[in-house]
């Protein structure tokens, strides 16, 4: 599917399709470019602002594109106390974007979540929907080493 190809399968001027299309679009992309907002905007006779500010209140919609690889770093209470802090600085470190962010090369992107449901062996991360609990700060360090030799490959 195109972006073009999403247009055509909701009606103009339909503020109802609004969440759909920003669905689809982001389906196509992988996020949600600035220049598609702009289109959205357009076929649904929204003003931008107001599709920028849907957008940027569902958590469900990106803004720009993730990394190769997607770290989600446990946050929860059991991760916490077992040093999820410790591994979130760590991997901040290592990649030298914070939270939220993707480094340059596009490799990386770096994100926390409230929990993961995996308490029992915090602290808990996931790389591409891959789970590794009870890390240290060196496996980290080594799982981070090892994915950027898969990069070099």
């Amino acid at each position: 599917m195109q972006a073009s190809d999403v247009y055509s399968k909701y009606p103009g001027n339909d503020p109802s399709v609004l969440i759909p299309i920003l669905q689809d679009v982001q389906e196509v992309y992988g996020y949600v470019p600035e220049e598609e907002l702009h289109n959205i905007a357009k076929h649904t006779h929204l003003p931008v602002s107001r599709v920028f500010g849907v957008a940027t209140f569902y958590n469900q919609f990106r803004l720009t594109p993730l990394g190769k690889n997607v770290i989600r770093v446990c946050r929860g209470t059991a991760c916490h106390v077992k040093g999820s802090l410790d591994i979130l600085t760590t991997l901040e470190t290592e990649l030298g974007v914070k939270a939220g962010g993707t480094t340059r090369d596009g490799q990386f992107t770096i994100e926390t979540v409230a929990c993961m449901g995996a308490c029992s062996i915090a602290p808990v991360i996931s790389i591409n929907d891959e789970f590794f609990g009870g890390l240290t700060v060196k496996e980290v360090q080594k799982l981070i080493a090892s994915r950027r030799a898969e990069k070099s490959e």
